[in-house]
This record gives C-alpha cells, sequence and structure tokens, in this order.
C-alpha cells in the first residue's frame, strides 16, 4: 500500500506517529513561514503542513501544487495550531518531511466542493470529477448501505439472489423495448428486460418459492426527474403466498432499510383503495405527509346559475390552511399555474375566509355570503383560510386538483424531507381503456390476477374487474409495486384474449410461460422496488440522477462518453442492418 492512513481517521491520539497519505489536493494555503494544503480522498480531508525552516525543499514543491494533484504525502502526525472542530481530523496536521506528485492535474472545469459553481450539464459531462464532491460522495454511500442492508434482511428470511437474462425477448406490453441485433441470426433481435416478470414467475414454477435480485432494467420512455433509460430494482417473488403475506413481507424489509441506514422507525403502513386515492388525493400515488384533501362541492357550488359549475360533471375543492392572507398577484400566479400546459385547467375559483367572518370570492356575483358559508362548512375552512376550486370532467379534474395540492404543499412548506409517510395502494383496476387502441390494456401488467370474487366478471364486465395488486408509495412517490399473479394456464388465456392476442399471438408471444403453467404452478406474487427511487427518497432527493454514479440526461444520453453514438459501417453489415443514418444525413 501507497499510504498507511487515509484522509479521515487520523486524530490527536495519533500525535507523533510517522504516516503516509495519499490523496488530491483540495486547497492551497502560502504563509510567510509554512505552506498548507488540504488534502482529501474518499474518507476525509487532512491539513498537511509545509515548513520552510524544516523541510525549505519540501515547502517549495508544495507551491508549485495545483488542484486536484494527486499527491503522496509523508510525515509526522502534530497536534494542529489552529484547531478546526467541524473536520474529524481538525485536531491535528501533517508536518510532511517528503512530498511525492503522483500525478499533476489541469485546473478542473469547477470546483469540487460540497456547494460548486458547476451547472449540472457540466458536471454531467465531467462526471468523473463531480463524483469527487462530498454529497454525491454520500448520495453513492447510502445506495451502498441499502443494497447491503437489502440483501441481509432478505437472507435472514431465506430468500435467493437468483440472476435473470439481460438477452431476452421483446413483447408487445409495457414501454417500448431497447433491442439488441443478433449478428448470429441475421435479421432477428434481442430487448433488454424492462422487468425479470416473467422469469421470475418460472423460478417459482421451478420451486425457488423465495427469490431476489437488485437488477438493472431498461425501458425506451420519455423521461424526466425519476425516470432514467436504464434503472434498479429489488425484484422479488414469493410462493405459496396471498397478498397480505407480500405486503407485511416488504413492509418488514423497508422498516429494516430505514431504521439501519437512516436511524427512523417508520410508523404504521395505512391501506387506502385506489378509488378512495382518486376521490380525496386526485392520484394513485399520494403524499400523505399534509392533509388538502378533496371535498367534492356539487351539491353546495353548482344549481346557482355559474354555468361554468352547473356543467361540470365534478366541482371539487381544497382548503389551504392560512393562506386567505394571499395577495390578488399571488392569487393570479395560482390561476397562471393551473391553466399551464402542465396542468390543463380553464381556469381556478378562490374563495377567502376572511378573520372577520366575512368571505371574498371571485365568484361573488353568483354567490352570497350566506352560499360562501356553506362552502366553509362543507369543506371545514375556518377564519383565515382559502378555499380553491377547480370544475369539469372527472378524471381530468382530479388529475388538475391533485397538481395545484402538490402545488400548494410546496408553496406553504408543508413537504418537510425528514418525515416519510408510508402508505399501501390496493384494490387496482385490473384493465383501462385506450381510446386510441380502443380495446383494453392491463394497468400493470398482462400477469396480474383479478381479485378471486371478481373472475365472473372477466368477460361481461372488464372495466369493474379489480386487481389482485398493490404499490408501496412513500412522500407522493411510487417507491415498489406489485401483484398476485395468475398461475392457471386457462386464466392467463383468458388474459390475454381479453387484451386482444388471438390464441397464435398469445402462443408466440408467451407460449413458454404457459407451457410452464402446465406442470404445476404454485400460487404465487411479488413485488419491484424501484432502488434508484428508493434511495432519492432516503436522501431526501426528487431526482433519482444524484444516486446514480453515471446517469443519462433528460434526452437520454450520456454526455460524458457522448453515447449513443453512430457506429461503423463494417459492424451494421456485420448485424446485418441497413446504412447507417449518418450518411443520410
Amino acid at each position: 500500500m501507497l499510504r498507511t492512513h487515509n484522509c479521515g481517521e487520523l486524530n490527536i491520539s495519533n500525535e507523533g506517529q510517522e504516516v503516509v497519505l495519499c490523496g488530491w489536493v483540495q486547497e492551497i494555503h502560502d504563509k510567510s513561514l509554512s505552506t498548507f494544503v488540504r488534502l482529501r480522498d474518499r474518507y476525509g480531508k487532512t491539513q498537511l503542513m509545509f515548513n520552510a525552516d524544516t523541510y525549505p525543499e519540501e515547502r517549495e514543491k508544495a507551491k508549485t501544487l495545483g488542484r486536484e494533484f494527486v499527491v503522496k504525502a509523508e510525515g509526522i502526525v502534530r497536534k494542529a495550531f489552529k484547531t478546526n472542530p467541524n473536520n474529524p481530523t481538525g485536531e491535528i496536521e501533517i508536518e510532511v518531511t517528503k512530498l511525492t506528485i503522483l500525478n499533476e492535474s489541469k485546473t478542473p472545469p469547477f470546483t469540487i466542493e460540497d456547494e460548486t459553481d458547476g451547472g449540472e450539464d457540466l458536471r454531467m459531462k465531467y462526471r468523473y470529477l463531480d463524483l469527487r464532491r462530498n454529497p454525491v460522495k454520500e448520495n453513492l454511500a447510502l445506495r451502498h448501505r441499502v443494497s447491503i442492508e437489502t440483501r441481509k434482511y432478505l437472507d435472514t428470511i431465506e430468500f435467493f439472489e437468483i440472476e435473470t437474462p439481460y438477452l431476452i425477448k421483446s413483447t408487445p406490453e409495457g414501454a417500448r423495448d431497447f433491442v439488441v441485433p443478433s449478428r448470429m441470426n441475421p435479421g432477428q433481435f434481442y430487448a433488454l428486460p424492462q422487468s425479470p416478470q416473467t422469469f421470475k414467475q418460472l423460478l417459482m414454477v421451478s420451486g425457488y418459492d423465495r427469490y431476489y435480485q437488485i437488477v438493472k432494467c431498461f425501458r425506451d420512455e420519455d423521461l424526466r426527474a425519476d425516470r432514467q433509460p436504464e434503472f434498479t430494482q429489488i425484484d422479488c417473488e414469493m410462493a405459496f403466498v396471498e397478498q397480505e403475506d407480500i405486503l407485511n413481507t416488504f413492509e418488514g424489509l423497508t422498516r429494516h432499510l430505514f431504521k439501519e441506514v437512516k436511524g427512523i422507525e417508520l410508523s404504521d403502513f395505512p391501506r387506502m383503495t385506489f378509488a378512495e386515492a382518486m376521490e380525496n388525493y386526485g392520484n394513485d400515488k399520494p403524499d400523505t405527509r399534509f392533509g388538502m384533501t378533496f371535498k367534492n362541492m356539487n351539491p353546495v357550488a353548482q344549481n346557482k346559475g355559474f354555468k361554468i359549475f352547473d356543467d361540470a360533471e365534478l366541482v371539487v375543492g381544497i382548503v389551504a390552511e392560512g393562506a386567505a392572507n394571499y395577495t390578488r398577484k399571488q392569487l393570479d400566479k395560482l390561476t397562471d399555474f393551473v391553466k399551464s400546459q402542465q396542468v390543463g385547467a380553464k381556469g381556478m375559483v378562490y374563495c377567502k375566509c376572511n378573520e372577520d367572518g366575512t368571505f371574498k370570492s371571485s365568484v361573488d356575483k353568483f354567490y352570497s355570503q350566506e352560499d360562501l358559508q356553506e362552502w366553509a362548512n362543507h369543506t371545514g375552512a375556518k377564519a383565515g383560510d382559502l378555499i380553491l376550486v377547480l370544475s369539469g370532467d372527472l378524471n381530468p379534474t382530479r388529475k388538475q386538483m391533485s397538481e395545484l395540492r402538490l402545488h400548494m404543499g410546496r408553496e406553504l412548506g408543508l413537504m418537510d424531507n425528514t418525515v416519510f409517510n408510508p402508505l399501501w395502494v390496493v384494490d387496482f383496476p385490473l384493465l383501462e381503456w385506450d381510446e386510441d387502441t380502443e380495446r383494453y390494456h392491463a394497468m400493470h401488467h398482462p400477469f396480474t390476477s383479478p381479485k378471486p370474487e371478481h373472475m365472473d366478471r372477466l368477460e361481461s364486465a372488464p372495466g369493474e374487474v379489480n386487481a389482485n395488486a398493490y404499490d408501496l408509495v412513500i412522500n407522493g412517490v411510487e417507491i415498489g409495486g406489485g401483484s398476485i399473479r395468475i398461475h392457471d394456464r386457462d386464466i392467463q388465456a383468458r388474459m390475454f384474449q381479453l387484451l386482444g392476442f388471438s390464441d397464435e399471438e398469445a402462443q408466440e408471444q408467451f407460449g413458454f410461460l404457459l407451457g410452464a403453467f402446465e406442470y404445476g404452478a404454485p400460487p404465487h406474487g411479488g413485488i419491484a422496488f424501484g432502488f434508484d427511487r428508493l434511495c432519492s427518497i432516503m436522501g431526501g432527493s426528487d431526482s433519482i440522477r444524484d444516486f446514480i454514479a453515471f446517469p443519462k440526461n433528460n434526452s437520454g444520453r450520456d454526455v460524458m462518453i457522448n453515447s449513443p453514438a453512430f457506429i461503423d459501417e463494417a459492424q451494421l453489415e456485420e448485424l446485418s442492418i441497413g446504412l447507417n443514418l449518418k450518411e443520410q444525413e
């Protein structure tokens, strides 16, 4: 080893010892008699001191250093002349007797500090430098810890970690696949897995009744802060279980991770049906850290001569506590927000509940003080509160109000990143109707089992069938989702027919699974946690990119290595693929 210690472990108990440190130069301060260098590695920072009287040659060498030079420093641990209680090594410094420059460095394009001057695009281009910063290092340390604790917990309850293939077959359900051409099978393609779904079900058929893997998955879909083209799942499956067994097992895992990694004891995991979530929050992953639940205002807002409300399928309100002091400018800004392309509402109505017991609304022409008092009574608003109201068709209006609720939660500081509210959302619809294709699609995937009590409605009233499915939500983010699977061949075949597959198409795409079900498939179910999302929630961030060592940008590009990129014509010819698009340009 080139070093005897790392830059984060020395303290006053090491005083007088001869040590060797290696690392990167963080900063340099040249004084009249001494030069001080802050040396950094993955473990911390230690101050080096170069004395002009005792080691003049080493001091002169130190004056030639630049930021991010890689050096080896041999010296003696001394008590620091000026201690730094904020640094674990702040009581000591190293009087350097020999300095070796292991490698020089160009001046980095941004400062390698906790608070850097580099924008996101620049830091993504030089990600290997960004990874030297403490916040990024701490994020990756948290990710490492979560993966270790996941394996430890699942091992204690007899789960097997089993790898499944990355080169598989493209399937028509879900997001778009990334495809890989096969050189040895001209004109044919592998697909990268969107999840190991069918393989983990086959493992249940094979008798491996508790499986998991921390696995890379791939989806060719539009990106945002919580999506990447390649992402990681904690993928799990269990045999001989019902829904309650799955929920209890993975509540246990979630509690374990938060306790061991964050030192937090999670509260209860309440259950909420999909229908309740949509009615009260307008989405299926509600943030329950704050209230502001929806109030159906049809009974008190309609039939008063205000046509916009009278013609609406839904008039819905939320109460922003203590926000009656919003100015006209602030209310106009809220109206602009709901009318933005992101939200899509046509407008917003407000009602201020004044401290003196009067009301001021944007629809005073249509509603008397008595009417507005009814609004307050119906919504539970009190003096000093602000009622915000949207109207229109049921589902779009719920979605718009959900966006407004979350916006108000942020504005009023109600989203505390140190609070974690877990929630199971259950009883999802099995299917959703797609207007474009004029057929049903599986809300989760085609292997999800209907609720047993709804099985007789599968063909007669498919839109009324609920799935044996569940999502784990924390702070408004879907952390994981899963279901009890279909394990009966005939029921799986019925499901494929319902989704528009002909018998031939079902056999071509999923014949291997249907065949496996003929050889004693046990009842089984599972769940997949979004590993990157889980880490970002635990780390208090909105972006999963902060917890991935080498992420892609919002265009799906790795700007550091400039990927994706064109490939050589000879490679294309080997793969039996047509001309390179670069030539066509």
